[in-house]
C-alpha cells in the first residue's frame, strides 16, 4: 500500500516538553490526531523545555527516560514510572519523556523505541512561531523534524505563533483543527523534490499558524505555500555582573560590560516578530504570518528550502500560491 493510501503510524515530539504552561498544545493535538484522524500516535518528548536548541544531540551524557501517563483534562498532572504499565482511570495514554534534546527524542524513538514502526514524525505544536531563518535555524521543533528526515522518515514541524498576549484559550481548538487538516493534507499529497533523500520526495515541511482571532471566524485562515524569509539577528546575550542563587531561583544584575565572563540569554526578538512588512519579501513565511496567514514551507534536511519551481513554485517571484484545504 502506498504511503498516501494508509493511515500513518506517527511519532509526536516537541521541544516544549510535557503539558504545562510552557507546553499548552501537545495534549490536544494528540487528541485530534488520534480521535479525529484515528491515527496511531506514539509520543516521545523532552522531559523539560528545550527551545532554541536546534538539532543538537547530547553525546557524552546518558539519556535517561521515564514512562509518563498524562491525566485528563489537561495532562498537566500525570504519574511517572520506570517501567510500562496498564492505564489507570483518567489517564490519556502512555508517553515517554527523555532527558535529552528534541532531536535526541526523535532519533531514539525511531531507532531504539519503535524501529521500523514510524511513517511520519510530527514535531510540535511549538509555543511560538518558527518562521524565517533566524528562528528556523535555532528551533528545537524544526530540529526534531530534521532529525526524523535525516532518518529517512517523512516529517512535519508545526508551530503556533503568539500574536495576542496572552493567547486566548478559545483559539486553541481552531488552531488544532486547522493544523490537523494541514497535516492530513500533506500526508496524502506529499510533494516531490528531485533532490529529496527519499525517492524524490520533499524531506520535511515547516508549518506556521498565527494565533489570531480570524482562526475562530467561519472563513478561518488562508494557507499559503511559502519560502523562508532570510533575515538575521544581533546580540542574543547580555552580560551579567552577579548571579545570586537561592534554592531553585537565581537573580541577575545585567550590565553593558562584564569582566566576569557571565552572560544571560536575553535576545531582543521584537524586530524578528514585528518587522516592517515593506522589507519582508512577499511569498515568504515571514510575510505570511505578518499578513495573518498560515504557511507551509517545503524544506530539505540541510536547513535549506526546496529549489526554484520544484514544489509549489515557492521560489519564484510570482504571486504566492494559496492552498485550498
Amino acid at each position: 500500500m502506498s504511503p498516501d493510501c494508509k493511515k500513518p503510524r506517527v511519532l509526536l515530539v516537541n521541544d516544549d516538553g510535557p503539558p504545562g504552561a510552557a507546553s499548552p498544545y501537545i495534549l490536544d493535538l494528540y487528541r485530534h490526531l488520534t480521535i479525529d484522524l484515528n491515527w496511531d500516535v506514539k509520543v516521545v518528548l523532552p522531559s523539560s523545555q528545550k527551545s532554541w536548541i536546534g538539532k543538537a544531540y547530547h553525546i557524552t551524557e546518558i539519556t535517561r527516560g521515564k514512562y509518563f501517563y498524562p491525566r485528563r483534562p489537561d495532562g498537566e498532572e500525570g504519574e511517572m514510572s520506570d517501567t510500562p504499565r496498564e492505564l489507570k482511570e483518567d489517564e490519556v495514554a502512555e508517553w515517554i519523556l527523555l532527558d535529552g534534546t528534541p532531536a535526541t527524542c526523535a532519533n531514539v524513538a525511531l531507532h531504539n523505541l519503535y524501529p521500523g514502526e514510524i511513517d511520519l514524525v510530527i514535531s510540535g505544536p511549538n509555543f511560538g512561531r518558527n518562521t524565517s531563518a533566524a528562528f528556523s535555524l535555532s528551533s528545537g521543533t524544526i530540529g526534531a523534524a530534521m532529525s526524523g528526515a535525516l532518518s529517512r522518515t517523512r516529517a512535519i514541524a508545526v508551530s503556533y505563533g503568539n500574536v495576542l498576549h496572552p493567547t486566548p484559550v478559545e483559539l486553541h481548538e481552531p488552531a488544532h483543527k486547522l493544523s490537523t487538516r494541514i497535516v492530513e493534507y500533506l500526508w496524502t499529497n506529499w510533494g516531490k523534490d528531485p533532490a529529496g533523500m527519499r525517492d524524490g520526495e520533499v524531506d520535511l515541511y515547516n508549518v506556521n499558524l498565527p494565533m489570531i482571532q480570524k482562526l475562530a471566524e467561519p472563513e478561518g485562515l488562508r494557507v499559503y505555500w511559502t519560502r523562508m524569509w532570510r533575515n538575521s539577528y544581533g546580540s542574543l546575550f547580555k552580560a551579567v555582573a552577579t548571579v545570586i542563587s537561592q534554592g531553585n531561583t537565581a537573580s541577575h544584575t545585567t550590565t553593558g560590560v562584564s569582566n566576569n565572563l557571565l552572560f544571560k540569554f536575553a535576545p531582543d526578538i521584537q524586530p524578528l516578530i514585528n518587522p516592517d512588512l515593506s522589507i519582508v519579501p512577499v511569498g515568504t513565511d515571514g510575510w505570511a504570518i505578518g499578513m495573518g496567514h498560515a504557511s507551509i514551507t517545503p524544506m530539505r534536511a540541510c536547513f535549506a528550502e526546496v529549489g526554484k519551481g520544484e514544489v509549489g513554485n515557492t521560489q519564484n517571484e510570482e504571486a504566492p500560491r494559496l492552498l485550498k484545504l
